[in-house]
């Protein structure tokens, strides 16, 4: 691959990109992810077998590689942009380095994923440091999952009045956070003052959280019985219909009882949740673009056979109340759609674009990365080149690059790139 010069500054470049079977991926027939991974990079996905994730970057973990004119992979994305570092603009690596500072996903979830947090910067170099084996860089891991499907996630603290209610009407939350902490939630009256309240909740939350094994799986049986019984008599709520979903999923698992401190959110197609660090959430089912901060830090305390560690998710969470901001994008034109988070290193566009339109993306400071979910089209720059468009492709776009589509059939892409409002305020 050739290093930086001229024609590099408006060449695209195709990427094969790695997938994860993770097993709480849909199966390879109903995957989204397979779908794609198997029209990206030619593989053969297995039907049966769990599709989890697509990544897109430079992360160790799940490298993209760069596809020559012959369809071979030739080097990965991550040492190519390290060879030519002016391709990322002279901003981006002042302030991330030879490095691509976001990390670009495709979600097909099949079963709940792991009751988790991404820690801080500091801590994330902290736990990195400590325990290298399992936290596996020193980043911080913001990040915005934005709904293919109809997705669920479990997201944020429910308020102190709706957990008030919760310890008045589930006795196994009850039994396990003890009188004590129950009479603390009880007694606080003032619920907004999140001073107050966070060492309330973080107390109640914790201590549900470091109760035995033998306890916890008591109170599960105990509250999967009572709602069977109950279900013959009243209608279930969605919270408890969710906790016997997530039952089915993890047996005897403290995530079952902690879904009920928990925002449970749905997102319709095109709407958008972001996570900052420290926030407690766990994706539940659908299929999402997703993208973060590129780091692979996770601190699970549930819903998942993985290493949990829940001293360090209890101390870590910010422990706000609420259920947590939507976005639905702002529109671009009449077929782009900006996604915005409050983090600097990534936003998404994504572009629908109906057979026989031509869109532009304008030239950005910054390198932008491509995704074909569906149809079919042509892509070009200011190069003569044109690029055929499929689903599937991935393609790289360096900084300052204009890129220009055209649909020979109705076009599903998504864009991602460094966070528009960095550039105005830098």
């Amino acid at each position: 691959m050739e290093d930086s010069n001229d024609s590099n500054h408006h060449s695209l470049q195709k990427l094969h990109c790695s997938v994860k079977n993770y097993d709480w991926g849909l199966p390879g027939k109903l995957s989204h992810v397979a779908k794609l991974s198997e029209l990206n990079s030619g593989f053969q996905f297995d039907p049966m077998k769990p599709y989890a994730e697509l990544w897109i970057g430079t992360h160790d973990s799940g490298p993209s590689f760069l596809v020559s004119k012959d369809g071979e992979e030739s080097v990965t994305l991550k040492d190519w942009i390290f060879k030519n570092p002016d391709l990322l603009g002279d901003k981006v690596v002042q302030k991330w380095g030879s490095d691509l500072p976001f990390l670009f996903k495709v979600l097909s979830v099949g079963k709940a994923l792991s009751i988790q947090a991404h820690p801080d910067k500091e801590l994330a170099r902290r736990l990195h440091k400590l325990h290298p084996d399992v936290y596996k860089d020193g980043n911080h891991k913001p990040e915005m999952a934005l709904a293919m499907t109809d997705f669920e996630a479990l997201c944020g603290f429910i308020t102190l009045e709706e957990l008030k209610a919760v310890i008045h009407s589930v006795p196994e939350v009850l039994g396990l956070v003890g009188d004590a902490n129950a009479d603390l939630v009880l007694q606080t009256s003032d619920q907004t003052d999140e001073e107050k309240v966070k060492p309330v909740l973080q107390a109640v939350f914790t201590h549900l959280m470091s109760a035995s094994k033998e306890t916890v799986t008591d109170a599960v049986n105990r509250l999967i019985n009572r709602l069977q019984t109950e279900s013959e008599v009243r209608p279930l709520t969605e919270k408890e219909l969710l906790v016997i979903r997530l039952e089915n999923q993890y047996p005897s698992d403290i995530g079952v009882i902690a879904a009920f401190f928990l925002n449970h959110v749905k997102l319709n197609p095109g709407e958008a949740l972001f996570l900052g660090a420290n926030e407690p959430h766990a994706y539940l089912s659908g299929e999402c673009i997703e993208c973060m901060a590129t780091s692979d830090n996770v601190v699970r305390a549930g819903l998942t056979p993985k290493y949990i560690d829940v001293p360090t998710l209890c101390s870590m969470l910010t422990y706000k109340q609420g259920i947590p901001e939507i976005l639905r994008g702002v529109s671009m034109n009449p077929y782009v759609n900006k996604y915005i988070p409050p983090f600097e290193e990534f936003e998404i566009d994504h572009c629908t674009l109906p057979k026989g339109e031509r869109v532009v993306f304008p030239a950005v400071p910054g390198p932008s990365i491509f995704l074909v979910t569906a149809g079919e089209g042509t892509m070009n720059t200011v190069s003569p080149e044109v690029y055929e468009l499929t689903e599937g492709d991935v393609l790289f776009a360096p900084a300052y690059t204009e890129i220009s589509v055209a649909s020979e059939s109705e076009l599903h892409l998504y864009r991602t790139g460094i966070n528009s409002k960095f550039f105005e305020e830098s």
